[in-house]
């Protein structure tokens, strides 16, 4: 079984996650017979410890070996995360935002989160999901030489396509 952080599997019946922040231990046991079977169970597990990382404020993953560039990044490349401030209403918004190519022209997808400090972390963990969703679609559709058809993601507030 290959190594995923902060998951461990203590007995064959199950998958346990442990996150420490701050001398607190956060945990979770995800058992096969439950969720349906051991593929399941890791699925469920990772989507807990991913969201328990955005509560927490430490889902800052680091994806690659070298120092991030920016602090808006999130790690996965052409996602960014950034607050944005809306001058008419005098309020800020937090947002996911992608960058990618259509016809050699750079093109960036906005996932708009919703007013700061109102912003649950369920909606926020859905935002950035879909927007490396959205991402790693563009990705395959370029290798697989497909036009990317971006227009699905028009109603992504109420659709969670990365379960699909």
């Amino acid at each position: 079984m290959a190594k995923h952080k902060n998951i461990t599997e203590p007995d064959k019946h199950g998958f346990q996650v442990r996150i420490v922040c701050n001398g607190q231990e956060y945990s979770r046991y995800f058992s096969h017979r439950l969720w349906g079977d051991k593929n399941k169970s890791l699925a469920g597990a990772q989507n807990w410890r991913d969201q328990m990382h955005i509560i927490l404020g430490t889902h800052r993953r680091r994806l690659h070996k070298k120092p991030l560039a920016s602090k808006r990044s999130t790690g996965v490349c052409g996602v960014s995360r950034s607050v944005q401030y809306d001058k008419r209403r005098d309020t800020y918004y937090l947002v996911y935002e992608v960058h990618w190519k259509d016809k050699e022209r750079i093109k960036n997808k906005t996932f708009h989160v919703g007013q700061l400090g109102e912003v649950t972390a369920d909606q926020e963990f859905h935002a950035f999901r879909t927007a490396v969703f959205f991402r790693k679609e563009y990705e395959c559709s370029v290798e697989e030489g497909v036009r990317f058809q971006p227009e699905q993601y028009q109603q992504w507030k109420e659709k969670r396509l990365y379960e699909q």
